[in-house]
């Protein structure tokens, strides 16, 4: 064999720059590759190019000037704030679990998740468009199934305004909240089927209509009616949803006994205690949010919503202490939620001293009523939802009344149309569910839970299972019936 020794010497002079020592790393990088790896490189470099493209097509453009600029983080923050109160659905779920048994968790869990589902669909193809399309002071009647159209709600189009599309993704998320307080009122005895529908109708139907007179220049905002962010709009509703479906359904299965009650204590304490964790910070994007724009009364509002909360539940506690001798933890989280609740109507009206005394009345007004719906009405409510929601909903409205509008009959007015709209709506729809599909499960699937009845899977497989402490008194009831009614069970 014949060495070229020019050429050899040739290569040394004029080295390649791929020859480099620099590129040695390089080098050996690329022997790791196959040659048909290697040659994928460029080309998810040239897909990634194009996608970037047609994503910036399909885009809004970016501000030019000073306004477009404060349209653009508005927008931002009510995406943020939109996050935290679709966030707060952890929060109810974590709460509504806690509260109840374990045997029920997953049957818990499982509602508060497909719930914000139903509701975001039920609310895209109906519920937006009577809550906010174009119509007269009851009702819109224009922008069903939302496809971000501006004009249909009477709106400016971006850059003029926020884009249409994060206004729905931020009331979505009220909307939710409404049916989620539903839930836990239910909890533990209804079907899982027959609450998915009831779900759908409350935001699809009755949430948005009576939320366009107070939201969207209908009658009761034409005569001053006054709730900033919810406290009757969306808590209140909730409430009385709840409280329909609840006194509909009955008891759960050995809550009374021998004309006493009986406690059926939660679970899990640590997960409701995070759950009202999750709600409190949650809040801040419930109300602050509700300004609609990042304006300089968003920090007042944050402070006002965190002075309630903290009173209602410093009031909880010292209420609770001095009526039953002990701080009761559940009444410490729904003393804060109390608290949450009342100030949301007021939020941006009233002064840090009023709101502090919103919130420490809505304390002490909730461990009373969770009694009186106990032991006097005997409607039973596993976590106190038409206590936190519904009373203390109605007290935040007329604290507008008195300590900012002044407005106190017209706040009256307004409790009053919303609660009586609602009931009769959420009696009538409980009632077709109830003859049709049913509402309440057979008393062998209560007592089995609502896990293993309802979904076949348990929340602590392979862990002990809690005593069921009605078990003996039940099945004799059960014995006693023959067909196993609820009403023999409650009466054993």
């Amino acid at each position: 064999m014949k060495f070229n020794k020019n050429k050899t010497n040739n290569k040394h002079l004029n080295p390649s720059p791929w020859d480099s020592k620099y590129l040695e790393p390089i080098k050996v990088i690329s022997r790791l590759f196959k040659p048909y790896w290697s040659a994928c490189i460029p080309l998810t470099a040239i897909i990634v190019m194009l996608w970037h493209t047609a994503v910036v097509a399909q885009g809004l453009d970016g501000p030019s000037t000073l306004e477009e600029l404060t349209i653009v983080v508005d927008s931002v923050f009510l995406l943020f704030c939109s996050v935290l109160v679709i966030f707060m659905n952890a929060g109810f779920g974590m709460l509504e679990a806690g509260f109840c048994r374990q045997k029920n968790a997953v049957n818990i869990l499982a509602k508060n998740l497909i719930v914000f589902a139903i509701a975001t669909i039920a609310y895209w193809a109906i519920g937006y468009g009577l809550m906010y399309g174009e119509g007269n002071p009851f009702i819109g009647l224009n922008g069903f199934f939302f496809s971000g159209n501006a004009a249909a709600y009477g709106d400016d189009a971006y850059p003029q305004a926020v884009p249409a599309a994060i206004s729905f993704l931020f009331q979505v998320a009220f909307a939710a909240t409404a049916a989620t307080i539903v839930s836990g009122a239910v909890a533990e005895r209804i079907k899982f089927d027959s609450f998915l529908v009831f779900s759908f109708l409350l935001v699809a139907v009755s949430y948005p209509i009576t939320g366009h007179w107070v939201w969207d220049g209908g009658w009761l905002s034409e005569m001053g009616f006054s709730d900033f962010a919810g406290s009757t709009v969306v808590h209140s509703v909730g409430g009385w949803a709840a409280l329909a479906g609840a006194a509909l359904l009955g008891p759960r299965s050995g809550k009374y006994q021998d004309s006493q009650v009986k406690p059926i204590p939660g679970h899990n304490m640590g997960f409701a205690t995070l759950g009202c964790l999750i709600l409190w910070i949650g809040w801040f994007g419930f109300n602050p949010g509700s300004e609609l724009a990042a304006t300089a009364n968003v920090p007042y509002i944050a402070v006002t919503t965190n002075l309630a909360a903290a009173a209602g539940g410093c009031t909880a506690t010292a209420t609770s202490w001095i009526k039953d001798q002990k701080p009761d933890l559940s009444m410490i989280i729904n003393g804060i939620l109390a608290g949450l609740v009342g100030i949301t109507a007021g939020c941006a009206d009233v002064g840090y001293f009023q709101a502090v005394i919103i919130g420490a009345i809505a304390g002490i007004i909730v461990v009373f009523s969770v009694g009186f719906f106990d032991t006097v009405l005997k409607i039973d409510d596993p976590v106190g939802a038409t206590s936190v929601h519904l009373v203390c909903g109605i007290w935040g409205t007329l604290a507008v009344g008195i300590f900012g509008t002044g407005n106190i009959v017209t706040q009256i007015i307004g409790i009053v149309a919303i609660g009586g709209f609602t009931v009769i709506f959420s009696f009538i729809v409980w009632m077709v569910l109830k003859v049709t599909l049913g509402i309440r499960v057979e008393p062998e699937e209560e007592l089995r839970g609502l896990d293993l009845s309802e979904h076949g899977m348990e929340a602590y497989y392979g862990f002990v299972k809690e005593p069921d402490i009605f078990g003996s008194s039940i099945s004799s009831a059960l014995g006693k019936s023959g067909s196993g009614s609820a009403d023999a069970i409650n009466e054993s």
